[in-house]
């Protein structure tokens, strides 16, 4: 009778884990709590105060269960791009791009852009800035926005694979898996590559009238070109950046000194390049952490490991599989979350931390809810065209399949 006590409070932990683990999962899903004004980082919080309030997760260990290399990482970042996007970077060079190129080539200039920007960029401040560049130039050209629309939605994802700045989840496994800048666009640059040919290849057989004639093509017209004084020093700043990654510097500690070298100026207020940054995103981030550290306290997914074993889970076709169902279930940031305690435990988790990188970012294809870059892209152009579910679908089920076998192909392939 002695044991039962302890027994009772040790199943009593097991279950309130578990319901903590179930119900904020339930909510990063449909992305409210019915009936109540509780969003994915309002969810994140509530369930890491749970998980410490029931004693899944012991106080003094809270904050050590945050990642704060993945938050100052993409904090950082943020902060670099806010500050490119205030100096005029992405407008300057959109335009420079569409002015020298002929207006039937618009497709894939926006393809690649796209992609090529959200390499190294995070994809969904990419999307941000490439909306408003497609919508005014399909209106000059008196074509139709939506095949570009979707153009940059699904080409930020793609691109964004490439390395471990691309998107949050890529930050994550950089940070959890040791795997340097290089290394990381070694293995994945081609799978991006080879997606954006994909991609264009697609979007050009669904959508015929996107490659627009001469005859019918306008003068691109988007006012006065930002003046390039402004852009030389963030250009500079992102060169050696960009540098220091591929150096193998610390990826936070290089971003974090960027974004200080951007905020050292004489004519922009501070508060309007913190204006832009996702406060939500990191709060997000930080109860995940916590919550995914009461998950693993519980031994959870030591189960949920044990539960899949029958799946040969660490075959790279199979993960694949399982990290594309589970991040359209839950969406990517906490599919990589739940996943990442698995991959130390495989027989050779380079690879499995490749294949979650990958998988988890190229599903993001497969719905509008498949990633925050495609709803950002539908909310931003509601009023000029709106993106219906068969549309976006249309195209996202081909491109998600087809860069998901390229991709677990590759990564069998060079392993």
């Amino acid at each position: 009778m002695s044991h039962l006590p302890a027994l009772t409070l040790a199943e009593l932990k097991l279950f309130a884990a578990f319901s903590i683990f179930l119900t904020c999962y339930f909510v990063f899903a449909v992305g409210k709590f019915p009936g109540m004004k509780i969003d994915r980082p309002g969810a994140a919080i509530i369930g890491a105060v749970l998980m410490v309030a029931f004693g899944i997760v012991r106080p003094d260990r809270a904050l050590s269960a945050i990642d704060f290399k993945t938050l100052v990482l993409l904090f950082s970042m943020m902060l670099i791009v806010a500050a490119l996007h205030l100096a005029g970077f992405f407008e300057w060079i959109t335009q420079w791009v569409v002015e020298h190129l002929r207006p039937r080539h618009l497709l894939p200039t926006v393809i690649f852009l796209s992609g090529l920007l959200s390499a190294f960029f995070v994809n969904d401040i990419i999307c941000l800035a490439m909306v408003p560049f497609v919508l005014t130039t399909t209106r000059r050209m008196g074509v139709k926005p939506l095949p570009y629309l979707l153009a940059v939605a699904t080409a930020s994802n793609i691109g964004s694979v490439a390395t471990i700045t691309g998107n949050p989840q890529n930050m994550i496994i950089g940070s959890y898996s040791g795997i340097s800048y290089f290394a990381f666009l070694y293995h994945l640059g081609p799978v991006a590559v080879a997606g954006l040919f994909l991609d264009w290849l697609i979007l050009a057989k669904a959508f015929p009238a996107a490659e627009v004639p001469e005859s019918q093509a306008g003068e691109f017209e988007s006012g006065a070109a930002p003046a390039i004084s402004p852009l030389v020093k963030p250009g500079v700043v992102i060169l050696i950046v960009l540098a220091g990654f591929l150096a193998g510097a610390p990826p936070a500690m290089m971003a974090a000194f960027g974004a200080a070298v951007m905020l050292i100026t004489r004519t922009r207020e501070p508060r309007q390049v913190y204006e832009q940054v996702d406060w939500g995103l990191l709060v997000f981030f930080a109860g995940l952490f916590v919550i995914i550290q009461g998950v693993e306290n519980a031994g959870i997914t030591d189960d949920l490991l044990r539960l899949a074993r029958p799946l040969d889970i660490q075959s790279a076709g199979v993960f694949t599989v399982v990290t594309a169902t589970l991040s359209n279930i839950v969406s990517n940031v906490p599919a990589v979350m739940l996943l990442k305690s698995m991959v130390p435990k495989f027989a050779n988790p380079h690879v499995g931390w490749l294949v979650l990188a990958m998988a988890s970012t190229l599903a993001g294809n497969l719905t509008i809810t498949g990633s925050v870059a495609n709803i950002i892209v539908v909310e931003r152009s509601r009023d000029v065209a709106e993106i219906g579910f068969g549309d976006y679908f249309r195209v996202g089920l081909p491109v998600t399949a087809l860069t998901l076998v390229v991709g677990s192909v590759w990564l069998w392939w060079i392993k």
